[in-house]
């Protein structure tokens, strides 16, 4: 399945905590331009071991360790190079990054699996029920690479970090929710690197029911530290404003950690309801 590129309707509209939302208000918040998309943001620190290296609209992640890093999100294949001059730039090596995971089967995540893997070497893990989509992800005819196949609850480690991957389903088959803890002085932090809750034009039975068991998933996550795969999910150009030496870290946000769910959420009852409404 590819990244969708069919706009949205604007309808229907949601308001939250006084801002209002529409299907197509959301995707565009969270796609940008084609240049957003691709255009480099400051590659930086979000907190204890984990960084951020994507572009302006295209969450990419780097968790270091000491026995070599996991990216989060390779984005398109057109951005390689953009991600491993970020990783470059915060003092590491691309060449490092042992393991690639994903949030979700969509190129605008994952098209450029089969490329970061062709330069680093990567193991490229991915939950069973996105397989048939990445499967179907071939730039340039590349087949994507499964080096290992995911399941609910497993455990990634590398270098004394694990990672968890929750199955939170809707947006994709086998959206990929992932959860580790950072330390940064003397305290560790949950961390969440959410995957989208967007929901699609049309809801099915199927789809209803991985959105019910998704948001009440997402909602039961510890979490201080909420991250998703479009920086927008976490108002990260707001937070990255923020940040200063002495400073708290805006990035650590525990009363944040749902906003993205609650907005998601009422999107989705609002287009059940609207689904409803118009089959009678």
């Amino acid at each position: 399945m590819q990244a969708q590129t069919q706009q949205p309707a604007d309808h229907p509209v949601v308001t939250i905590h006084g801002s209002t939302y529409t299907p197509r208000s959301i995707f565009a918040r969270n796609m940008g331009t084609p240049e957003d998309q691709t255009t480099q943001f400051p590659p930086h620190k979000i907190v204890g071991n984990i960084y951020y290296v994507g572009t302006r609209t295209l969450s990419s992640f780097l968790v270091v360790t000491g026995r070599g890093n996991i990216l989060i999100d390779s984005t398109y294949e057109r951005n390689a190079p953009t991600i491993e001059r970020s990783v470059q730039q915060l003092g590491f090596k691309f060449s490092d990054v042992k393991i690639l995971l994903g949030n979700h089967a969509h190129a605008d995540h994952q098209e450029g699996d089969a490329l970061v893997k062709q330069i680093t070497g990567a193991q490229v893990m991915a939950m069973a029920e996105d397989v048939p989509a990445l499967q179907a992800i071939k730039p340039g005819g590349k087949a994507h690479p499964i080096d290992k196949v995911l399941h609910d609850g497993d455990r990634v480690t590398l270098g004394g970090t694990t990672l968890v991957a929750h199955l939170t389903p809707g947006h994709t088959r086998g959206c990929t929710t992932w959860t580790t803890k950072a330390q940064e002085g003397r305290k560790k932090y949950d961390i969440v690197f959410g995957c989208s809750l967007r929901p699609p034009g049309t809801l099915t039975p199927a789809i209803v029911d991985e959105f019910n068991r998704s948001f009440k998933l997402v909602r039961s996550l510890p979490c201080e530290v909420p991250l998703g795969d479009h920086p927008a999910q976490y108002k990260m150009q707001e937070k990255y404003a923020k940040l200063s030496e002495n400073g708290p870290n805006p990035f650590i946000d525990a009363a944040g950690c749902f906003a993205e769910a609650e907005i998601e959420e009422a999107m989705f009852r609002a287009l059940l309801d609207e689904q409803r409404q118009a089959a009678r």
